[in-house]
């Protein structure tokens, strides 16, 4: 039987931490890494990136969007560097967002969550907002397969708080009906379920109640965004154990020294450790 994706990121989580690190390959980074902004100069940065950090973290988000617009060439990159980070231990979160209908969210499915497939992760980053529901393709797969997802609900982007806080006739701003639709998925299965969802980490204390989710929580906004250790402790409390504080560019700007890079991985992977003691 394949193991289900919340017990597969609880154990990584505990050998290795939280931390859940970015490859983001934004066109600032290859200059200030000394790179062409071209095919050549993404596959050098995203492996140099993979080779350093994967091995020293439970969990590398790479940004799907940055590797696509070079196009062919730069998808060809992505699956090179999702293998080498399987291959060195971490769990492949690519970010993708992607979110639709019918066929459609099964053809998305079909891109990223099977076994075999050229851009196969572990878990991706679904939007609901055509519907949760819609999202039913990618369930189906992610739980028959041992894969995950993260569910869009309350991001950290400005322009998001006037949808995601709007009440819904059931009382509920939008944002807490996809956790709690996320919860049900998850109810009665441990250590951890498999479908979480996504909350920044620079939103407001006390916005969403995450206690019943039983699931991860990706809580973009750690670092270069501005969220600090002590603001996930107070906006997520006894909640931490699921939740993978996101970082990228403040590990990223580091290279393209290899060690650097470990270095860097390392210590924002050690702060969480203090979180996690509740220090």
């Amino acid at each position: 039987m394949t193991e289900r994706f919340g017990a597969r990121l609880a154990r990584a989580v505990a050998e290795k931490g939280p931390l859940c690190a970015g490859i983001d390959p934004h066109p600032g980074l290859l200059q200030a890494w000394g790179l062409p902004a071209d095919a050549g100069g993404l596959e050098k940065f995203a492996l140099t990136a993979a080779e350093a950090i994967a091995p020293e973290v439970a969990v590398i988000k790479p940004q799907s969007a940055f590797f696509e617009a070079y196009g062919p060439p730069g998808v060809a990159v992505l699956a090179k560097t999702m293998k080498v980070c399987r291959e060195a231990g971490a769990l492949v979160l690519l970010d993708v967002k992607r979110g639709d209908i019918g066929s459609t969210m099964a053809a998305y499915t079909a891109a990223f969550l099977p076994a075999g497939a050229e851009l196969e992760a572990d878990a991706i980053t679904v939007s609901p907002y055509l519907g949760f529901g819609s999202l039913a393709p990618a369930i189906d797969v992610a739980q028959a397969q041992g894969k995950g997802l993260f569910v869009l609900a309350r991001t950290s982007n400005p322009e998001a708080q006037g949808l995601q806080n709007a009440l819904l006739p059931n009382g509920k701003t939008v944002a807490q009906d996809i956790v709690d639709t996320a919860a049900a998925y998850n109810a009665g299965v441990g250590p951890l379920g498999d479908i979480g969802v996504v909350v920044g980490a620079t939103i407001a204390p006390g916005e969403l109640d995450l206690g019943a989710l039983n699931g991860p929580v990706l809580a973009p906004g750690f670092g270069a965004q501005g969220a600090t250790v002590a603001d996930l402790r107070g906006l997520f409390g006894p909640r931490l154990p699921g939740v993978l504080p996101a970082s990228s560019r403040d590990v990223l700007k580091h290279g393209p020294d290899h060690e650097a890079l470990r270095t860097a991985v390392r210590r924002t992977r050690d702060s969480l450790g203090s979180l996690e003691n509740g220090q």
